[in-house]
């Protein structure tokens, strides 16, 4: 439910409101300081954020050395409002409905299951419909709807979506005719670099390399998602490891992700054993025992993926390197492999590891977006752990 209608700051309020959220126990001293705004202008502001139940005071602070009063540290309502993520896969639909902050309320996992116009609308319905039930009362209520989509979405607009319709179908007529909430589009990978940078890393730059049906990689430099000029920044499932190779749905052959995504890797070990299904778990169970065709795939997916996170290394040279991949998350030995598969003296510096939000991690992205459209700010940070 909806209290309170929501009205656009000035550039100094987003300002401080952004330094509240990102850094922990802030004092309105500390914020004239940061911001270089006066202190009369800072209490200003304050003033009014409190008003607006965005910021709160939270106790007592330690005084300077000179002494004084002592300040009141500041911090911001992450229990505000309410944010809904939805994550559209080739074959699940998962939803989260979170506070501001992240805290979880409820979430929904659906898979395996087919997606296509008719089973989009009811999946999507039962997801709106179960979240209004259980959904606390709010100052602001929902702020935003954000739906990932595994494939190129520029502009809120999904350009091209290789392993389902999703390009196909009316997908934001759809979504938009189910809620009255704000809906915005975004890439998976792209929402789960995010939810990295802003809940696990306190690294500048930072890119997180999803591994589904196919492979891309969301990139962050200090809080922006690097999208390139068409959107398709991060589509490395698409770069070409073997010249005139298996044939891929952008139009290429040889692409990356027709030898390293996690779908390709289960369907390649269930056609050498005769098995109806591989996941993760299975082919972990393989491993573990050391059986000599597990070992093989692993170590072919290892090869081709190094290839790619090269590539990575030396585009865009960032600080860490997450992999968000049910597979290397089983077998987290893989990351060992990985790093060793990496020869180049760019790779030496580079953090490379498994993600720490999981399946969760496009889901908080999408959190984060919520957050940047609705209180217009460019960085979300809830962390003060490393990398």
């Amino acid at each position: 439910m909806t209290l309170l209608a929501y009205s656009p700051r000035t550039a100094n309020e987003t300002l401080c409101l952004e330094y509240i959220m990102n850094q922990q126990n802030l004092s309105r001293a500390d914020l004239a300081t940061l911001t270089g705004l006066t202190k009369a202008t800072v209490s200003g502001i304050v003033k009014k954020l409190i008003e607006d139940q965005l910021v709160i005071e939270t106790g007592i602070g330690e005084s300077s050395n000179v002494g004084g009063r002592k300040p009141i540290n500041l911090q911001f309502n992450g229990q505000a409002g309410l944010s809904i993520a939805i994550d559209v896969g080739y074959n699940y639909v998962n939803g989260l409905l979170s506070y501001l902050d992240g805290e979880e309320i409820a979430m929904i996992q659906e898979k395996p299951i087919p997606l296509n116009e008719d089973t989009i609308q009811t999946y999507f319905q039962e997801i709106f419909n179960t979240f209004s039930k259980v959904a606390p009362e709010t100052v602001y209520g929902v702020v935003g709807v954000v739906i990932a989509v595994h494939g190129p979405v520029f502009h809120g607009d999904i350009l091209f979506t290789p392993h389902y319709n999703l390009d196909q179908i009316p997908f934001r007529q759809i979504a938009e005719s189910l809620t009255d909430y704000p809906v915005y589009f975004e890439n998976e990978a792209n929402l789960s670099a995010l939810g990295e940078y802003s809940f696990t890393s306190t690294s500048s730059s930072l890119i997180c390399v999803n591994m589904h049906s196919g492979i891309g990689a969301g990139i962050v430099q200090n809080g922006h998602l690097q999208v390139g000029s068409h959107g398709v920044a991060g589509e490395i499932g698409h770069q070409i490891v073997v010249l005139d190779g298996t044939p891929c749905r952008c139009g290429n052959h040889g692409c990356l992700e027709m030898y390293a995504a996690n779908k390709v890797c289960f369907e390649h070990f269930a056609t050498i054993k005769a098995m109806e299904y591989v996941n993760a778990i299975i082919l972990r169970e393989y491993y573990r025992n050391q059986d000599a065709d597990a070992l093989a795939v692993v170590a072919e997916n290892v090869r081709y993926l190094s290839i790619g996170i090269n590539n990575l290394i030396a585009h865009y040279d960032p600080e860490v390197i997450v992999l968000n991949s049910s597979l290397y998350r089983e077998i987290p030995e893989m990351i060992a492999l990985l790093q060793d598969s990496l020869h180049s003296h760019f790779a030496k510096k580079v953090i490379l590891r498994n993600s720490h939000l999981q399946e969760k991690a496009t889901l908080l992205g999408g959190l984060v977006l919520n957050l940047q459209h609705f209180l217009a700010i460019e960085q979300v940070r809830f962390t003060e752990t490393n990398s």
